[in-house]
Order: structure tokens, then sequence, then C-alpha cells
């Protein structure tokens, strides 16, 4: 059986490369089980469409697996249609939350003909082991596909509950040396090396988010939260760094930290190990809320912490109240006082659009950001699929016809879709002006086109390189 494994590239023109661990689990998952494979690391080598299209006619595939969130619906639905061009009888698979999210979209209006549901590692194996044995596609748990014109659902998938115990990923499946050059290009600003001397790759420590926000939907959505020992990924860190010299690590989760006991847990261990090594991760807002906490911050940064990531979203209580956001700016504030004191750089996001949303709240947003002194990542509100956003969306008549709303999904930085009260230009107006005083005050160094589109999460204390 012949199969191929494609990583897609959702922003083509960007010198951003980050390594596709969800892919990677996956493609490991089947390695391990005896079934070889190409792959098209379209996103790793930046292919063209005329590459892309000699790749996948240069030989008769069986079977093609691909995975993507949402946004990049357009990309899967374009590449399926040239792979059924070239493989008429292929059977074309794909997971993330192209799949999880909008799978009767997906599977009626492209060429893909199996969505995978929720967690792929075991059910992908399940999956090429039926094909290949010629088993009916109902024995297989956790996929959706349609028979004579109806969806067909086979029960769900029991989560892997030890995620500890989930195989390291098999980087020798991949050109990793393309995104380890590439580090440079997206951890955030605050490593006391040249960036173009940073080796690093994403870890994962956690499957799955402790919050609900209206706006967000991910493929383990309504999944309870788990999360890797710090044993298990610190060996698979030592490892990493042995095979790959790496100098750094982003410790690539929805939410690494759920407590300041792991925090500290996960700092001491590293003090305790032979380990030199630089680090950045995620937490909640709302995380270490008292003065006591710069200890834990401080075994953190001694550890080799040099940025941690949490998001403020905005500083209006009325529509942090819709976003179901359970922190407020006051232990936003407090929080990334008590990180800089600690030598640790915040970095934080926010999501502007929401139908509260006026000049006041915009301005009041980027004013909270520059007390705090931190340049923010900003976007605009960008209803997902099985959101709660985007059921308001298509209640209230923003969206009118839901492919057309995916076919424009992309980058959050781009206006997609406006539901305030103020008009489009209006709206960017006031973003671009709050972005431009965060800007100018806290003297970042952007220019006017890198304001919303930074590459790096931005922390003061030094300049925007150019």
């Amino acid at each position: 059986m012949d199969i191929l494994v494609v990583n897609l590239s959702l922003r083509p023109s960007s010198p951003v490369k980050i390594f596709p661990i969800g892919l990677g689990y996956i493609a490991t998952s089947m390695h391990r089980a005896g079934h070889s494979f190409d792959l098209l690391d379209i996103d790793g080598h930046r292919y063209s469409d005329r590459q892309i299209e000699s790749f996948i006619k240069a030989r008769n595939y069986d079977v093609v697996c691909m995975g993507c969130i949402v946004t990049g619906y357009g990309r899967v639905r374009d590449l399926c249609a040239v792979i059924r061009r070239h493989h008429p009888h292929a059977m074309i698979v794909a997971g993330n939350t192209v799949a999880t999210s909008i799978v009767e979209t997906l599977l009626r209006r492209t060429e893909v003909d199996i969505a995978v549901m929720g967690e792929g590692d075991e059910t992908i194996v399940d999956l090429l082991d039926a094909v290949a044995h010629d088993r009916d596609l109902e024995s297989v748990q956790g996929i959706r596909f349609l028979r004579d014109g109806r969806l067909v659902e086979t029960p769900d998938r029991p989560l892997i509950k030890d995620i500890s115990a989930v195989p390291f990923i098999d980087y020798a499946l991949f050109d990793v040396d393309l995104y380890i050059e590439a580090s440079g290009h997206w951890l955030a600003d605050a490593y006391p090396l040249p960036r173009q001397e940073l080796r690093a790759l994403p870890v994962n420590t956690a499957r799955g988010c402790i919050a609900r926000c209206t706006f967000c939907y991910h493929v383990f959505d309504g999944m309870p939260y788990r999360r890797r020992n710090a044993d298990a990924v610190l060996a698979e860190v030592r490892q990493m760094i042995a095979d790959f010299s790496l100098n750094a690590v982003s410790f690539s989760d929805e939410l690494t930290f759920s407590s300041k006991r792991q925090a500290l847990e996960f700092a001491e261990k590293i003090l305790a190990s032979d380990m030199h090594f630089y680090w950045e991760a995620d937490c909640r807002s709302d995380l270490f809320d008292r003065d006591e906490d710069i200890d834990i911050a401080a075994k953190m940064r001694e550890s080799g912490c040099t940025a941690i990531g949490y998001s403020l979203e905005s500083s209006d209580a009325d529509i942090l109240a819709a976003m179901n956001k359970k922190a407020s700016v006051e232990q936003f504030s407090l929080q990334t006082g008590l990180f800089q004191r600690a030598g640790i750089a915040p970095a934080t996001s926010l999501v502007l659009g929401y139908p509260q949303e006026t000049a006041a709240t915009i301005a009041a947003t980027f004013g909270c950001c520059i007390e705090n002194r931190v340049y923010p990542s900003a976007g605009y509100l960008l209803p997902q699929p099985g959101s709660r956003m985007y059921a308001y969306a298509l209640e209230h008549g923003f969206i009118t016809d839901e492919e057309d709303y995916l076919l424009r999904l992309g980058d959050r930085q781009d206006l997609r879709l406006n539901m305030t009260q103020m008009g489009d230009a209006e709206f960017e107006k006031h973003v671009r002006d709050g972005l431009r005083r965060c800007n100018e005050v806290l003297d970042v160094g952007l220019s006017e086109d890198q304001l919303i589109k930074t590459q790096f999460y931005r922390a003061v204390g030094g300049r925007a390189e150019k």
C-alpha cells in the first residue's frame, strides 16, 4: 500500500517555519506500526504549486493523509482536488480541526473521504490496517465518512489517558534541520543569544486546555486537559539536545502550566539535571497571583525560562465576560509585573472585535499593554466553527454562506469578519493607532508594516530587528 503524508503550508510567504508537532506524532505512530510512507513537507520546503503537483503525480498513491487547522480549509480543498485528479481511487484522509469542527462540509464539499475525529495517534493506525486488510471502515473508532450520501459516524475513540507514555516523535522522518535553522524567526524576543545562533524545536507537554473561551475551538474541545509528567518531557528534551544540539526549547501548548506547583516542579527538575537550555512556555493569565510567587518565577528564570506567554485579550470587563475569560485585568497586571521583576519576558495576545468593541475599549486595551510594558500580538476576532462566537455569527446573520466564510479564513491579523458597530476602515484604524502608540511609547522599533504582523512576541527591553 503506497501512502503519502502531507504537511501543508498556511503561510507560504512567511519566513516562520514551526515543526508540526501533531503531524509528527501521527507520522511516528504510522512508522512504528510498520506503515511506510512518502512525506510531502510543503511548509518545510515551501514547494511551489508546480512542485507539489509533480510530487503528487510521480507515484500511484493508495492513501493520502493530511492534517490542518480549520483556517486552512481552502488549502485543503484545493490540494485534495489536485490529488483526486491524479489519483482518482486514492483514499484521502484529513484530521485536526478542519475535520473535527466542520466534518459535514469537509466531506461533502471537498475530495476528503475520511475525517479523523479528535486524537489521531491510534485512529490512523487502525484505519490504515483496515484499508490494508480490506475491512469495513465502521470497525475503526473515531472516524466519519459518507456512504451513499449518508454521514457514517463510528464510535468516538477513548482518550489516551497517559500521554506521558506516548512515544517521542521520530524526527528522522522529517528534514528537521529546515525547522531548527528557522527557529530564530519565531522564538520570543527575549533570548540572550543572537537569533542566528538559536537552535530550537517545540516540545509538547499537554493536550487540551482548561479554559472554554467563546472564540476558540480546538481538536480536544470538550476533552479533559491532560499533561505529560516533567520526567517524560525532560527525557525527550535531553534526547533532542543530544541529537540536534539544541540550545532552546519552546514548550508549545495551549496550556503548559496549569498550576504553580507544576511550574515549580518543572523548574526544579531542570536545575537538578545537567542540562542547560533556554525555554519558553504558556500559562494562565491569573496563575501567579501573590507577591511571594516571585520565588517560583525566579526558579523558572534560573532554570532557563526567558519568556512566558498568556493572554490579556481585552481590558474591558464586559468583553472579558463575553469571552468567558476567568481572569481580570488586575490579575494580568500583577502577574506581568511579577515576571518582569524575575527577569522573564511576558508575551500576550489580544482578540479585538467582539460586538461590544468600541474605539474606547480598543484604546483602553492598548493603554493596558503600555502600562504593563508589553507589546501585544494583536489579532481580530475570527470565530472558529464549533465555538460559541461562530454560532453567534450565524444566528445574527454575520455569516450567511458557511463555505464562503471558511474560504476567507486565514491569519487573524487580517480583518475577515466585523461584528462591531464600526465600519471596517474605522475599526482597523483604531487598532493600527493603538499599535502605533504601543510601538512609540514602548520604543519597540517596529516599522509601520510590522505593527500587527510581527514575527515574534515582543518584549520591551530590546529593539525589534530589521
